[in-house]
């Protein structure tokens, strides 16, 4: 594998890229049912989903990711990849991703369209804008924002709480200076002063009921549970009370049509809407999965993060509402994060790896894979078939690929190297032949908790099953909070436990398959609308993009809006 390869953008501006009609039929899309938004990127009708599949069911694939280091293990480019060495295999595939936030973007992440000979193209509308899917979620999000500001000058009718507002706004940059501010400062027309902030608009829960919707009438309903404060008695006021979700939906029409691109080898590409993964669903649509399966062999899907976040949540939340069984799982693996976790060597985004991470060092290795090994567990947890694909990277040795390729056998997993990267599909030919093999086989699919399971217990038990905790510690504030949710019905929701992703345990510090440790629950928040309770865990500094507690800092301001202490 060469070293040394031109730069994404490079080899994205090099490409040759087909007709989308051409594109869209190898998935069954007809030239009506594709609405064009400039020369390489068009809108998918939904109507596509009302005409009978004759019973026809894709192959369901997703990727996922050993504990990633900061600088990630190449999730993207594996999905990429494999999905072009399913098309040399004459295989109709399709990837399905997530849009990349600008705000990582225009950060030390960068975009979020693969790399290498591995990419989404035109890579430059997918990185930017697309077709202002996000500015609609934006959109849509602060116009609720208005509403209740708006309600709250003109009288406040509903007795909504000031002080226990839980909606925000949002940006889709990165901005510190408005992680919290002031409204309504200025003549009384102005509004009413209060306290209140700005998220990134990959955070909104909008942004995730977008992704879990399955169709124009289901995305009316979730946007019209949106809680977004309480009143001071502790009824939750949501959108619908304040009737904004009419015009909400109608901001977010376009925007619920996922968008049609293509690999740089020419297949289809759905790139849809875009969570974070340490703190919501982080995965594509469901609507986006939902045409892809109609007329494609293989769906190739991804969720973010390692298998204990990103697959745990496209298991439990993700596949409970599409209906979609998964046929197979890739798990990808790096030398590098596997050195990482034998607590040898530090990455830190931004800084040069260090030298001795990069040396051939096979004990390195072979010390991380307690990681692999518990990831693999995760992923069985479910009753699905694991493939490891192992990112191969220019630094590494064979020696060390012997390593993980020992421990797949082992424990009678399948494992290809992939030098997709640097070879396109033609590089993840063998990884493509193995997950196949997985695909084919039946599987005992299942969910790791019923959702008639009381939350906490739902918490607790992602907590031991799939993190291998001893326990849960719950904060006075969350339990009380847990116990509301419960009393407000919202205790059949699924759970989604927001906490860092370098970590299987919620210390980022803890390298590894962590044992002899406990989840603290510190707070816990319902994201009604999406449809899951949310609880975070751990250190919050860790999760990015984590809206802030309406409670957690307040500033007192006198009548005319100066400030004057904190309490």
């Amino acid at each position: 594998m060469s070293a040394s390869l031109p730069t994404d953008l490079e080899i994205a501006h090099a490409a040759t890229l087909r007709p989308l009609v051409d594109v869209g039929s190898d998935l069954g899309l007809t030239e009506d049912q594709l609405e064009p938004w400039g020369r390489d990127v068009a809108k998918i009708d939904l109507a596509v989903l009302d005409e009978p599949d004759a019973g026809h069911r894709a192959k369901y694939v997703v990727v996922t990711a050993i504990t990633p280091t900061p600088l990630g293990e190449g999730k993207t480019t594996t999905s990429v990849g494999l999905a072009q060495a399913l098309g040399r295999l004459d295989k109709r595939a399709v990837v399905a991703l997530r849009q990349p936030s600008m705000g990582p973007t225009f950060g030390i992440k960068g975009g979020a369209a693969g790399g290498g000979y591995s990419q989404v193209v035109p890579m430059e509308r997918l990185n930017l804008h697309l077709t202002g899917d996000f500015h609609a979620v934006t959109a849509a999000h602060n116009l609720l924002s208005a509403m209740i500001d708006n309600h709250l000058h003109h009288g406040n009718k509903l007795g909504i709480d000031v002080r226990n507002i839980t909606w925000r706004r949002v940006l889709d940059v990165n901005d510190r200076a408005l992680r919290t501010v002031i409204v309504g400062i200025g003549a009384r027309e102005d509004g009413l002063v209060r306290q209140t902030g700005f998220d990134i608009t990959a955070a909104s829960e909008v942004m995730v009921l977008l992704t879990l919707a399955t169709s124009l009438e289901d995305l009316r309903l979730r946007l019209g549970r949106i809680v977004v404060a309480y009143t001071v008695e502790g009824k939750s006021v949501t959108a619908d009370d304040l009737q904004a979700a009419g015009a909400m939906s109608v901001i977010l029409r376009d925007a619920l049509k996922p968008n049609l691109l293509q690999t740089l080898e020419g297949g289809p590409a759905i790139i849809h809407c875009g969570p974070f993964g340490n703190i919501a669903t982080g995965t594509s649509s469901v609507i986006a999965d939902l045409v892809g399966v109609r007329g494609s062999d293989y769906v190739i899907t991804e969720a973010g993060f390692g298998a204990d976040m990103g697959a745990e949540r496209f298991f439990n939340v993700k596949c409970r509402v599409s209906g979609l069984v998964p046929d197979a799982a890739v798990l990808v693996a790096t030398v590098r994060a596997l050195k990482a976790h034998s607590g040898r060597w530090v990455i830190k985004p931004g800084k040069p790896l260090p030298e001795g991470l990069l040396a051939e060092s096979p004990d390195d290795v072979r010390s991380g894979l307690p990681n692999l090994r518990k990831h693999i567990e995760i992923i069985q947890r479910f009753g699905i078939a694991p493939v490891v694909a192992i990112n191969a990277f220019p630094t590494d040795f064979d020696s060390e690929h012997a390593v993980i390729q020992q421990l797949c056998d082992e424990l009678g997993v399948r494992c290809a190297v992939t030098t997709h990267v640097a070879d396109g599909g033609a590089g993840a030919l063998e990884l493509a032949r193995v997950v196949t093999e997985a695909a084919e086989e039946p599987n005992d699919f299942r969910f790791l908790y019923p959702l008639e399971m009381p939350l906490t217990e739902k918490i607790e038990t992602v907590a031991r099953e799939v993190y291998g905790a001893d326990g849960i510690d719950v904060s006075p504030s969350a339990a009380k909070a847990l116990a509301e949710y419960e009393r407000l019905g919202f205790g059949t929701l699924p759970v989604v436990i927001a906490k860092t992703h370098l970590s299987i345990s919620s210390s980022p510090s803890l390298k590894g398959a962590p044992t002899g440790w406990r989840l603290p629950v510190r707070e816990v928040r319902a994201a009604v609308g999406a449809g899951y309770v949310y609880a975070i865990c751990g250190d919050m500094r860790t999760m990015p993009g984590l809206p802030k507690s309406p409670n957690a800092e307040r500033i007192d301001l006198t009548e005319d809006g100066s400030i004057v202490g904190l309490s």
